[in-house]
């Protein structure tokens, strides 16, 4: 029993990089794609994403401050 205990997590790790391994290879893309440095950063060129694919969506504005208020003794 302790010896499957000891190998249980090895197996695991061996079936998780091997189900890795086989999504990448199978993924569909036949061009990864690069990056070219641009005036403005990085830009994806190639690939199998197109622009509509991920979608960030805009950052909630940020609470206006108060004034701070002290007590009266």
């Amino acid at each position: 029993m302790t010896r499957v205990r000891d190998i249980a997590p090895l197996v695991a790790a061996a079936a998780l990089a091997v189900g890795a391994v086989v999504a990448a290879r199978t993924a569909g893309c036949d061009d990864p794609g690069h990056y070219e440095v641009r005036s403005w950063g990085y830009e994806l060129v190639g690939g199998c994403i197109a622009p509509g694919d991920i979608v960030v969506p805009n950052p909630a504005p940020a609470p206006k401050p108060t004034a701070p208020t002290f007590a009266r003794d």
